[in-house]
C-alpha cells in the first residue's frame, strides 16, 4: 500500500511532512513530537495544506484486500 499526495507541489516542505504523517494515521501530538513542533503548529500546517487543495489517495497493488477473487465471470 502506498499513499499518493496529489497537488503536493502546492505544499511547503513542512506541510508535506505533516500531511504525510496525518494521512498514515498519526495524531497531532505524535506528529508534533516527531517534528519538534507545537501541536498548534501542526494544526496550522495541516489546515493550511487542506486549504491548498491537496488530495491523499491510497494506492493498493493488486487484490491485496481479497475483494475481487472469483469475479472473472460475473460480468458475462
Amino acid at each position: 500500500m502506498q499513499i499518493e499526495i496529489r497537488h503536493a507541489e502546492k505544499l511547503s516542505f513542512r506541510e508535506k511532512q505533516v500531511v504525510t504523517l496525518k494521512e498514515i494515521g498519526k495524531s497531532a501530538a505524535a506528529i508534533a513530537r516527531q517534528l519538534s513542533l507545537a501541536e498548534s503548529t501542526v494544526a496550522t500546517l495541516y489546515n493550511r495544506a487542506r486549504g491548498k487543495g491537496y488530495e491523499a489517495v491510497i494506492v493498493i497493488d493488486g487484490d491485496a484486500l481479497g475483494l475481487f477473487a472469483g469475479e472473472e465471470n460475473e460480468e458475462e
